[in-house]
């Protein structure tokens, strides 16, 4: 084949160049203030607002060998923890850089590798001792937001807990009171859906100040007690931001309770003395910034650990979570619903109204509702070719006996809603609408598993195999309501609710009036939720706010000074002891200004700091703190306790959002490390690129053409 060769391992490394300047776009990914991102479709003139390192990642075009392994690395940490994307790709540029000077000062290649892989394990195990369990940090976090009274801190604002507190849940609204109604549940016909939902709930909006309470003026410090639950509503109140048009007072509205519409509810009943579940404060800690999503976590993590009191688990049940996106609807009306909610075609919701009230018979059908459909793992004769699998003598359009054959099926047993994992023939689709039969496609597999086993439903993967044994029952289906009791109908889809008697399928509705603002609430939504997961998973969790990259600087620092060489490896070893002296002082501190580079862009990001230079002060004074202190690990968990490693002095806005007690998840924070390492390294050892195909026609005119070597 044609080729071209090109020699990339020279001291301005190209492959170290192209990882560097596609990690560069992310840098405002980092910390709790991030910047949001449009990505514009050229070819249809429709852009997506998104603010994570996978879809940005997915966004760009890239060619390059090193931009697809970039692609590959972010992919593989997004697929295991769906965490700790934008740190990967912020030191993957951080480290490359770093490289580069390595090579520029002459240090070989073998040397790099070695003492970082080596420096890197050995922080890795520095920081160990870091790790708080989850007990002692849902502990923490509760004494540090309930006193014995309501208590006034220096800055006179009143305490509130992590459900109340509104600047836990909306940054820009927390100088806006959150008065809670508690909405009584009466008897109906699907009393024993939800039981857990039924003993204080709470109404959604008025967890929002901006559609259900008022604009209170600075120093007002009424506070509100939720009947039966004994927690206090407290309003925090320090500052009024008066230049933006989301700050405006509005009328409190009462909004009527429907029996049936259970959506967005917290229990207000717990045995923490702060009101809380256990959870709920460490969801905070977890959220980085991402308050929009921690009033919908906080539900979740309340329902489901009551329902896990029973057997005595305290996990997060990630496949009984599915989403839904509802467009046309502010933010504020964004909610936890128990059961299902799917969006529907306006036909599919006249039949969903027929079924108002009414206990349905419900089919699961593993695939796809088609007659072209074949499971996997089906093989056709060889060397036939088919033409018509089912002869229709009588005439008549093709595919109607097989629509008319699966429809008498449907009726036959009686079947009023069908869940399809796949897709679903448009022409059957109608044809049920038509009988009165609502089917419902793309259906995750969870969903059809959680209705399986409260419906008695056996899944299905052709109607053929259908049998009375296989038809569940107990389901039911109604339009998915809002906070105000008002059925949606957006025009083209309609939101529509269905669920069962004791089911434990939540549904995180979704709202916004942006269509490009779709997939940055979904992308914040899970990220947050797969954090509290691992959280509970591992049991324990970093102190967060830049404490464990502190550490990792102040260890390096020692290892720099240490005399004896950096592992084993026998590379290392064959250098002559002056030489590895040397490499060692330049490797290391080369790997720890990756980790300083990340600190100073956080508090530039934060606004902590004008400038890097300035960040890079700070990080340099509190290294020199620890170092006084004689303990490091003891300073950062001391001052962790205090309200943040990396605080801010001023009693901003801004101080007050960011300076929470923060936690990261130690297994996705590590290998985030070690892949972002991992692909510089590999990379670095790369020597040459070699290109086959059309494009060597194409380098031949390019203005690059001088470095290649055409085979």
């Amino acid at each position: 084949l044609p080729m071209a060769f090109r020699d990339v391992n020279a001291r301005r490394h190209i492959g170290l160049q192209q990882l560097s300047s596609l990690a560069s776009t992310g840098r405002t990914f980092l910390g709790p203030m991030k910047s949001h991102k449009f990505i514009v479709d050229e070819s249809t003139n429709q852009s997506t607002l998104i603010c994570s390192a996978v879809r940005l990642i997915e966004s760009l075009d890239l060619t390059s060998a090193a931009g697809q392994l970039l692609n590959e690395t972010i992919q593989a940490q997004n697929k295991e923890f769906k965490t700790g994307m934008s740190t990967l790709l912020f030191l993957v540029g951080a480290w490359s850089n770093a490289v580069v000077e390595c090579l520029q000062q002459n240090v070989p290649v073998p040397a790099i590798v070695s003492l970082m892989s080596e420096g890197l394990n050995s922080c890795c195990e520095r920081v160990q001792c870091l790790q708080i369990p989850i007990h002692d940090v849902k502990k923490e976090l509760c004494s540090n937001k309930v006193k014995p009274k309501a208590f006034e801190g220096k800055t006179g604002q009143v305490g509130c807990d992590g459900l109340t507190n509104p600047r836990n849940l909306l940054c820009f609204q927390r100088d806006i009171s959150v008065p809670e109604e508690v909405i009584p549940i009466n008897s109906s016909s699907h009393q024993g859906d939800d039981c857990h939902f039924k003993k204080c709930l709470v109404s959604p909006l008025a967890g929002f100040g901006s559609v259900a309470s008022l604009v209170k003026a600075v120093g007002d410090k009424s506070s509100s007690v939720l009947s039966g639950s004994g927690v206090i509503a407290s309003s925090c109140i320090t500052q009024k931001l008066t230049h933006s048009r989301h700050f405006s007072t509005l009328g409190k509205r009462r909004f009527s309770s429907q029996q049936s519409n259970f959506q967005g509810y917290l229990s207000g009943l717990s045995a923490d003395p702060c009101g809380c579940c256990g959870l709920e404060h460490l969801a905070v800690a977890l959220s980085h910034g991402n308050q929009t999503s921690v009033k919908l976590l906080q539900s979740i993590a309340a329902y489901q650990q009551e329902r896990a009191e029973c057997s005595g688990s305290s996990q997060i049940n990630i496949t009984e979570i599915v989403t839904c996106h509802v467009l046309g609807l502010p933010e504020i009306y964004s909610c936890v619903s128990p059961g299902f909610v799917t969006l529907v075609s306006p036909e599919q919701a006249t039949v969903v109204k027929h079924f108002a009230d009414k206990p349905l018979r419900i089919l699961l059908v593993d695939g796809d509702l088609t007659e072209q459909y074949r499971h996997l793992g089906f093989n056709r004769p060889h060397n036939v070719r088919t033409i018509l699998e089912h002869p229709n003598p009588q005439g008549g359009r093709a595919g109607d006996v097989w629509l008319n054959r699966m429809l008498d099926i449907l009726m036959t047993f009686e079947v009023n809603l069908v869940l399809v994992k796949g897709n679903v023939c448009e022409n059957f689709m109608e044809r049920c609408i038509a009988s009165r039969i609502l089917v419902i496609g793309c259906v995750a597999r969870d969903v059809l598993c959680a209705f399986g086993e409260v419906t008695g439903a056996q899944a299905v993967t052709y109607l053929s195999q259908l049998n009375a044994s296989c038809v569940g029952n107990g389901a039911w289906a109604e339009l998915w309501k809002a906070g105000d009791g008002r059925a949606m109908d957006l025009g083209e889809l309609v939101p529509a609710r269905i669920s069962a008697g004791g089911i434990p399928l939540l549904t995180a509705v979704l709202t916004t009036a942006l269509p490009s603002k779709v997939q940055l609430l979904e992308d914040q939504f899970w990220t947050l939720l797969y954090r509290l997961h691992h959280a509970l998973k591992d049991g324990k969790v970093f102190p967060g706010g830049g404490a464990v990259e502190l550490l990792c600087l102040s260890h390096i620092q020692v290892l720099v000074e240490q005399p004896e060489r950096l592992g084993n490896d026998k590379a290392v070893r064959e250098f002559p002891s002056p030489w590895l002296a040397e490499y060692k002082s330049i490797v290391l501190q080369a790997l720890a200004g990756g980790w300083k580079q990340y600190l100073s862009v956080v508090l530039c990001n934060t606004a902590k700091a004008r400038s890097e230079l300035e960040a890079c002060a700070a990080v340099d004074h509190h290294l020199q703190k620890a170092a006084a202190c004689g303990s490091p690990s003891a300073y950062i968990l001391e001052e962790f306790r205090r309200g943040g490693v990396l605080r801010g002095g001023s009693d901003s806005f801004l101080d007050q959002v960011t300076d929470l007690n923060v936690c990261d998840n130690i297994a996705a924070k590590t290998e985030a490390w070690r892949r972002a390492l991992d692909l510089v390294l590999l990379v670095l050892q790369t020597d040459s690129e070699i290109i086959t195909g059309s494009r060597r026609n194409q380098l031949l005119n390019s203005p690059v053409s001088s470095e290649f070597m055409f085979l």
